[in-house]
């Protein structure tokens, strides 16, 4: 009668109070991933003004917005891509040398968020904002459109690696893999990287106000997503 030792792959750290067979068994890490060019773009601003009243300040942000909003159409941007904060209106204050407190103004300031499809105008949509007096740019997050979709993909394949890796394994001790004992653990995740890409510019700004005739066009290396899984299953073995 043949005998066959437990066998352990551990490719990564493995919780091992986690279920296990008193049987044969072997424990395997399957991982995989997908790399995807971004097709849209979610980017948020920020517009502030300083007035000498908190009204005043208010109507120059509400002007900003509403010329930056009524310029969407041309982007092909709609209603249901854009969301915008209420307004925000407080106090300036500054401190002399003796530290008096001292009103300086009103500063009013309202963020807006857009959803870009037509990626391609990147770079066209942020010098129209700027002109709009739009002038802060918060975060500029490329996305897949297919994002769902290609985590389901991602992780089929890392359940495709993980028995690829168990038969492996098991072949080497002159074994088969037996049925799945369990799924300890299965996890995903998103991450950007920078890669070369035809369609549009990488812009990296962040909480940085800039003015328009600082903005130059030209193009950039811009960010790939990587969706990646990875997933830890308990096999039995069995003896050939």
């Amino acid at each position: 009668m043949k005998f066959l030792p437990i066998i352990l792959i551990l490719i990564y750290p493995f919780n091992l109070s986690a279920s296990v067979p008193n049987d044969r068994h072997i424990v395997v890490e399957g991982k995989a991933q997908i790399t995807a060019a971004p097709d849209l773009a979610v980017l948020t601003f920020e517009t502030e003004s300083k007035n000498d009243s908190s009204l005043a300040a208010k109507k120059d942000v509400d002007k900003r917005i509403n010329d930056f909003l009524n310029g969407l159409n041309r982007f092909e941007i709609d209603e249901k891509n854009v969301s915008a904060s209420s307004i925000v209106t407080s106090p300036n204050y500054y401190y002399t040398e003796e530290d008096k407190k001292v009103l300086d103004g009103y500063i009013a300031s309202r963020t807006i968020k857009v959803t870009l499809h037509k990626i391609q105008h990147l770079n066209e949509l942020l010098n129209f904002a700027l002109e709009a007096k739009v002038n802060e740019i918060q975060n500029i997050e490329f996305q897949s459109s297919r994002k769902e979709a290609l985590k389901e993909e991602v992780f089929a394949n890392a359940v495709e690696n993980a028995k690829r890796k168990g038969r492996t394994m098991a072949s080497a001790f002159d074994a088969r893999l037996g049925k799945v004992y369990s799924i300890n653990s299965a996890n995903q995740n998103q991450r950007n990287r920078y890669g070369f890409n035809d369609n549009i510019e990488r812009v990296e700004v962040t909480g940085s106000r800039i003015e328009a005739e600082e903005f130059e066009s030209g193009r950039y290396l811009q960010k790939n997503i990587v969706f990646s899984a990875s997933v830890d299953v308990v096999f039995d073995l069995e003896v050939k």
